[in-house]
């Protein structure tokens, strides 16, 4: 039986030349599903990936209660009193406890590849936040300086937005600010420009901060932290790690990119699940004659069509390994932007990695086997 299904199969792969155009319906169609359920996957793991790597499980993020996003956390100047003042923070070089009072404000810039008005965000930060964020590496000009209207941009920003570059003046609230330094962090703060906190405060007229961010001696730390802070009654916060904070805004996205992924999959699995029926159909009916005469020396049936199934499969794994190709080559580091949970653009890369590639040559193989099993 093994003898007969491999002559089979030998002589069915052989003359796939005399069936190129349906064997083409196939494969084209197959790789067509794979690249771009590959690309939405890919998009999904990449936004994924950003914002998980953004923070630090040692570090607390402390924004009002009920809070969903710093944007519409607003801490009053008392509170971040009490908050500096609230033991438990780790002491820097300088012997002061390393705690950063932030602000968050809207920008707005034109993007690169789309045109159109995008919310960016400017993240103001006292010199403390700097130091906390080893991550953040300036890599073209200098950090801004405390008192001054100066921002430093990161490289997302640099890459997707127009008018953001080094040394170009940036206006907000009638006022210039100029792009002194570029940054990079691998992260969700490379969609963001970083200033003075005092000099933001007094540019947007904002009195209290949306978040304070302080270093922990070890992650393990932040919920005794967070219960320090409950227990005042002069506060009304909440506090997680950062890493926590920023991981649980990719959930409502991820879940998106996943429906909208399923849902694009199914309709182009069906086109090419059809194509290969047709094809797997017409092929056979093609070869009734070179069928009928293999059982007629003495083939069996079952032979004939699992030679018939193997065809179909390794067509489907040909399209699926063109589609994960394609794939790769067209959107692997792809530099995008998207509105997350804070109302603001983050920019993101796609991700087209291994284990993406492997589920789909795997849906294609799965539309093969029901193609050629029918």
């Amino acid at each position: 039986m093994l003898n007969q299904i491999f002559a089979i199969t030998a002589l069915n792969l052989r003359s796939l030349g005399s069936r190129i155009g349906l064997s083409l319906v196939i494969v084209i169609g197959i790789a067509g599903v794979v690249g771009v359920l590959t690309a939405l996957l890919a998009m999904s793991k990449g936004f994924e990936a950003t914002l998980k790597s953004t923070g630090a499980p040692d570090r607390a993020l402390v924004l009002r209660d009920g809070s969903s996003a710093e944007l519409n956390s607003g801490l009053d100047p008392a509170s971040v009193l009490v908050i500096k003042d609230t033991p438990g923070a780790r002491i820097g070089a300088d012997g002061k406890p390393m705690v950063s009072a932030e602000i968050i404000v809207i920008t707005e810039f034109a993007s690169k590849a789309r045109g159109g008005s995008f919310n960016v965000t400017l993240r103001g930060i006292e010199p403390t936040g700097l130091t906390m964020r080893p991550e953040l590496k300036i890599i073209e000009g200098r950090s801004f300086t405390p008192g001054l209207q100066e921002v430093i941009v990161g490289k997302g920003a640099i890459r997707s937005f127009e008018g953001v570059s080094m040394g170009t003046k940036l206006r907000f609230r009638g006022a210039d600010w100029t792009v002194v330094g570029v940054f990079e962090s691998g992260d969700a703060h490379e969609s963001e420009l970083l200033a003075d906190y005092q000099t933001a405060q007094g540019a947007f007229g904002r009195l209290g901060a949306s978040s304070v961010l302080v270093q922990l001696n070890s992650a393990a730390e932040v919920p005794a932290y967070n219960e320090l802070l409950k227990k005042d009654p002069r506060l009304n916060i909440d506090a997680q790690s950062e890493q926590k904070y920023f991981s649980g805004q990719t959930e409502q996205f991820s879940k998106t990119i996943g429906g909208l992924s399923l849902v694009v999959s199914v309709i182009m699995g069906l086109g090419a699940l059809f194509a290969a029926w047709n094809t797997m159909y017409a092929a056979v009916a093609a070869r009734t004659r070179q069928i009928a005469t293999l059982r007629a020396i003495g083939f069996g049936g079952m032979p004939v069509a699992i030679s018939v199934l193997i065809e179909a499969m390794a067509l489907a794994l040909l399209g699926g390994i063109i589609g994960a190709i394609i794939a790769y080559l067209m959107f692997n580091n792809f530099s995008v932007s998207t509105l997350g949970q804070g109302f603001t653009q983050i920019v993101f890369l796609f991700k087209v990695t291994p284990d993406l590639l492997l589920r789909g040559i795997l849906v294609s193989l799965l539309i093969g086997l029901t193609g050629g099993l029918l």
